[in-house]
């Protein structure tokens, strides 16, 4: 990227910060169209507010994510099939379709069987607060139940997010609690966990504090199994789950992430975006939790290199591990390779799923919901097998 056009950029956030979305879209504009000389654009420092990322990237997919993959099944490990925009066609489309924070929301309502409960909570930390959702089955167990913590993607809500992933089906059915932090616009223009802030990537600050301080009140407040705590997300949730359980390896015994980064990929925006368009190691972390990972290769908002990380990060923490694979094709026609990792007990400590063709969605998802990709294979069954497998010790 060209001075010319990092210094639009850093302007055109400015002017974002401000409240001039209008001019902030005009400017890339004329970034795009490179008509303006180095001259005209004065150096600004650099942006403190985070809070317009992710949506940028949100949707960007031609490849519908209902369709059957049509590529052939894997390739070489690490290619991927479809094409990705670049960061000057994103771009691109960010101003002919206006800043990002106008995308339309979707509204859902989320069924409850007879006997069920879905209510709104909210948990207080001094000056902050986060509402959540919470799951509780018709068929609760007389003894102390697991606990799923999800966090949404940009975009989504609590309810959107139930309704996509159908986990609350699953809680049902295996009889789990299952929580749903709801990001408020205030904390985020796009409502996304804000994944790429230092004040947000550890233990007993910002976000994470938050996240973990709201599982302590379901800990309290209901009939929840210590040792069985797990927390999982999508896209932003995806980077946030897997941060807040890097922090906080005593409170949660398993992760799961989908289509997101590692702990520590970004500091600011710029790297940010740079992670998210060619992926970034993130940072070598003191503790982890058994953790799967999936990812659709053909993903255009977050790269798939990111998934790699994330497994990456968790197995230097391990260390010797058996790696085992096997590849399928999922009922909706996604071909997929599964990569566990065991240390020899019958459990994988790690699983990296990676679906050929798939976007940027939750893979097995329902249509109701928004990032859903119907086809496979269903990662909120997989997730929930793998997190089944693990307690603290």
């Amino acid at each position: 990227m060209t001075n010319f056009f990092a210094i639009g950029m850093r302007k055109a956030i400015l002017l974002t910060k401000a409240g001039k979305p209008g001019e902030a879209t005009a400017l890339i504009q004329t970034l795009l169209n490179r008509s303006v000389p180095d001259a005209t654009i004065e150096p600004d420092q650099t942006p403190d507010d985070h809070r317009v990322i992710e949506g940028a990237y949100q949707r960007l997919n031609d490849h519908h994510p209902s369709e059957p993959a049509k590529t052939p099944p894997f390739q070489q490990h690490g290619k991927r099939s479809g094409l990705r925009p670049s960061l000057r066609e994103t771009l691109r489309r960010i101003a002919a379709g206006g800043m990002p924070h106008h995308a339309p929301q979707k509204h859902v309502s989320t069924p409850v069987p007879a006997g069920a409960k879905f209510i709104t909570l909210t948990h207080r930390h001094g000056s902050e607060q986060r509402d959540y959702k919470l799951y509780i089955p018709a068929n609760a167990p007389s003894a102390a139940m697991p606990l799923i913590v999800m966090l949404h993607g940009c975009t989504q809500s609590p309810d959107d997010f139930a309704v996509g992933t159908g986990m609350n089906a699953l809680a049902e059915r295996h009889g789990v609690l299952v929580a749903y932090p709801a990001q408020p616009i205030g904390a985020n223009a796009n409502k996304c966990w804000n994944w790429f802030k230092p004040e947000d990537q550890a233990r007993d600050r910002g976000e994470p504090a938050l996240i973990a301080g709201l599982a302590h009140d379901i800990l309290r407040d209901y009939p929840v199994d210590p040792a069985r705590i797990y927390i999982a997300g999508l896209s932003a949730g995806g980077a946030a789950a897997a941060i807040v359980s890097a922090a906080y390896p005593d409170l949660f015994s398993a992760v799961g992430v989908h289509s997101g980064l590692p702990v520590g990929a970004a500091a600011d925006i710029p790297q940010a975006f740079s992670a998210m368009r060619s992926g970034l190691p993130g940072k070598a972390l003191v503790a982890a939790v058994p953790t799967i990972v999936i990812h659709g290769m053909a993903d255009a908002t977050v790269h798939a290199r990111n998934g790699n990380a994330v497994i990456a990060q968790t197995l230097q923490v391990f260390g010797d591990l058996t790696a085992s694979e096997k590849q399928g094709v999922s009922a909706g026609g996604r071909a997929y390779r599964q990569t566990s990792y065991g240390n020899g007990d019958g459990r994988s400590m790690c699983e990296h799923w990676e679906i050929e063709g798939a976007g940027h969605a939750w893979a097995g998802g329902q249509p109701g919901g928004s990032f859903t990709d119907p086809a496979g294979p269903a990662a909120s069954e997989e997730m929930l097998r793998f997190f089944l497998q693990h307690a603290q010790r």
